[in-house]
């Protein structure tokens, strides 16, 4: 029956509803995934050094994400002249369970999430929580074909141990590096003060990785840089908010200026996505709580409705 006398049913407008990423149909029977996209919230944020709050992550870009889910068929792009996201179908499986204090049955849990989600088939999109939750992500990569891991983020993260600390959200792209099946690493937007020392960078180098700051981006220029990245693999692309500026991303534990702005961003993954196929994304750190505005999470939820739009475009161009 429609509504107010709209033919078509309901308007739904964003703020309508319960928020699934971008309004797609919610899925809790993780054995029943018959889509091209998964969504999957992990809201874990144990491994923080400094300010917590990215639990509340998923729960943000959710919320955000509505803003683009006006029921229109897919995203027209005039600058591109093509309708990104048209027939992609996507569905959101709602959280990981989240283990308090215990790290390894959280990322477990994350990983076994993942792993559902490759076994259909899906491309899985995982919604931070703190970086630590790209261990699980790229762990459930073991028995797929290797990726080239691709990093946008102020912070190396290349931290082997401190007392005793393997899996925090300082660790994961060593972590990453040591899988048989992560060909490679391109870091992109280190800079300033790091979460890693001298050491690590140089393990990094040693370990395969292409270390590139937003300053060398900027100099280098967007298309230099793609050359960069092995051509033609399976990429795993791994975002973390404060790899953008904080001047519109403030909205994260650990803010560094000096950062990306959005089109740069854009252009690179636009890139990334032509230059191979983009199997698995992760986004992290968005933490709600220290930006009232929600202009991160808005930020984290434009940027991956864009880059999920041009996976799918670069693919339909490729066949």
């Amino acid at each position: 029956m429609a509504e107010h006398g709209y033919a078509s049913g309901r308007l739904n407008l964003p703020f309508v509803g319960i928020s699934t990423f971008a309004k797609s149909p919610y899925v809790g029977d993780w054995d029943a995934i018959d889509a091209d996209v998964a969504i999957l919230g992990a809201p874990f944020d144990m491994g923080t050094q400094w300010r917590s709050g990215a639990r509340f992550g998923p729960r943000g870009i959710r919320e955000a994400s509505t803003l683009f889910a006006f029921g229109h068929a897919g995203a027209y792009d005039h600058e591109d002249d093509v309708t990104y996201l048209d027939g992609v179908r996507m569905v959101d499986l709602g959280d990981a369970d989240m283990i308090h204090t215990d790290t390894r049955a959280s990322h477990a849990n994350i990983e076994h999430g993942v792993r559902k989600i490759l076994a259909a088939g899906a491309l899985p999109v995982v919604l931070g929580g703190d970086h630590s939750i790209n261990i699980p992500c790229i762990d459930a990569f073991s028995h797929e074909e290797p990726v080239h891991l691709v990093q946008i983020d102020a912070h190396l993260d290349f931290v082997d141990e401190r007392h005793g600390v393997r899996y925090g959200h300082g660790n994961p792209m060593r972590r990453a590096a040591e899988k048989p099946y992560v060909t490679g690493l391109s870091q992109i937007g280190i800079r300033n003060v790091s979460s890693t020392a001298k050491e690590g960078y140089e393990a990094a180098r040693a370990m395969g990785s292409d270390i590139l700051s937003v300053r060398q981006v900027r100099s280098l220029g967007v298309e230099a840089v793609l050359e960069r990245i092995p051509a033609g693999r399976r990429y795993y692309l791994t975002l973390d908010i404060d790899g953008f500026d904080p001047s519109i991303a403030p909205g994260t534990g650990t803010p560094s200026h000096g950062g990306f702005l959005y089109y740069e961003v854009l252009e690179l993954v636009a890139g990334l996505a032509l230059r191979g196929d983009i199997v698995g994304i992760d986004l992290v750190e968005v933490a709600p709580a220290y930006d009232p505005a929600d202009v991160t999470a808005i930020l984290a939820a434009q940027i991956l409705l864009n880059t999920i739009g041009r996976i799918f475009a670069a693919r339909t161009r490729r066949r």
